[in-house]
């Protein structure tokens, strides 16, 4: 390695560069996991330091320990035996230090109260996207998730989750309800249900979750805030829209949901997401802060195999760290599971089976320095990058200034 810069720089501005890019790629329509996402659901003690700075620290880390092994190997094929000692003792370092920091925090007890228990029941339908909008699927939506609804109550469930889509038909709301057979189960049995459904907002279908209470009314809603690009709405529509409708099979472009939804439910305020909203971790940073105080999740996957739905499930495990948040998830064929604050995975469903599980979670207030400030490593650590770079810049021009002398 030669120039101005020493490997210990440049592996800093490389880091902050990879976690700046993917950081605004978050944000985007077309994303779907970062770096960090390599180490859920097994890595544990490395995940945990998302309760820190996010996805994009865990990132940084990868990122860092995997440039300094590079560095030493260039300054190896140099013969710079020694530099390259040096660089590989400090990633080895590095690597431990990581750990330790991620393990402590991975150790750090979960105290849970009773008074904030909270006992859901989840139903998972199995019933294929193929039939759910024929005689034959809807009838099977029907059956399979009242009696779902009706078994979980009997086992002293105080809320029902269901997926997404579990009734993919505008019902709620409407004169057709009351003739809803889990609508009218809901009203004798008198227990909340978040139910997996289509809305209506500004005359576009959305992707929706209702809280439905024990009387039957819509107590909350939330709409999908990332729905799927190309399968359920044109993104950059203003500009694309006519080219794209040529080509996509997309028959009814569905509206996201606002990035700064609220969900309120009888048990207080929770966190929700969507299917692909749980690739985006500031979806569920956001609602954490506002005091979100535990994580419910609906998707389908109806379409996907055995690995993608273990893929959606590592997400959620992310966010359950980064959190530090209960998460409570419902799929439609797979898997649908409860995880702990810490990324354990409490309970996993099978693989296209209809199930039905009741499970007690905790409700919690506290929040992560994630929850609290974002990713301000990255912010911090960019100001490190361009800081040292001046300098060394600087010194690297006066050198060159007295070899010319």
């Amino acid at each position: 390695p030669s120039g101005y810069f020493p490997s210990w720089l440049r592996v800093l501005m490389a880091t902050v560069l990879w976690c700046g890019l993917e950081a605004i790629w978050s944000h985007g329509p077309l994303y779907w996991s970062s770096l960090s996402y390599t180490q859920s659901p097994h890595n544990l003690a490395i995940l945990h330091l998302g309760q820190i700075s996010g996805p994009t620290l865990v990132t940084g880390a990868i990122v860092a320990v995997n440039g300094l092994f590079a560095e030493a190997w260039i300054w190896l094929s140099r013969q710079e035996r020694s530099s390259a000692k040096t660089l590989l003792v400090l990633n080895l370092g590095l690597l431990v230090a990581l750990h330790l920091i991620g393990f402590g925090l991975y150790r750090l007890p979960s105290v849970e109260s009773s008074e904030t228990a909270l006992r859901v029941g989840i139903i998972q339908g199995n019933v294929s996207t193929q039939i759910k909008h024929f005689e034959e699927g809807v009838q099977l939506s029907l059956d399979r998730y009242t009696q779902g609804y009706r078994n979980l109550v009997a086992q002293g469930v105080e809320a029902v989750l269901t997926p997404e889509g579990a009734f993919p038909w505008i019902w709620l709301g409407t004169p057709l309800e009351t003739r809803h057979p889990f609508y009218q189960a809901i009203l004798e049995q008198g227990v909340p249900a978040w139910i997996g459904t289509v809305g209506v907002q500004q005359r576009r279908i959305t992707q929706s979750l209702f809280t439905v209470d024990g009387t039957g009314q819509i107590f909350s809603r939330y709409d999908k805030i990332k729905p799927v690009p190309l399968g359920e709405y044109i993104p950059f529509e203003a500009f694309l829209g006519n080219l794209i409708n040529r080509l996509s099979p997309v028959e009814a472009s569905m509206i996201p949901g606002s990035p700064d939804q609220q969900v309120n439910t009888p048990f207080g305020q929770t966190i929700a997401g969507i299917c692909f909203d749980s690739a985006f971790s500031w979806i569920f940073r956001h609602q954490a802060a506002t005091g979100g105080a535990f994580i419910i999740t609906a998707s389908n996957n109806d379409p996907y195999d055995m690995a993608m739905m273990t893929q959606h499930h590592a997400q959620d495990v992310m966010r359950a760290i980064e959190t530090d948040r209960w998460v409570v998830r419902a799929t439609n064929t797979g898997f649908s599971g409860v995880i702990d604050p810490h990324g354990r995975s409490q309970w996993i469903s099978g693989f296209r089976t209809y199930e039905t599980h009741a499970h007690t979670i905790y409700r919690r207030q506290n929040q992560t320095l994630y929850v609290r400030w974002g990713d301000w490593v990255l912010v911090m650590f960019s100001g490190l990058a361009i800081g040292s770079w001046l300098w060394e810049w600087r010194k690297g021009q006066s050198v060159s200034s007295e070899h010319e002398q």
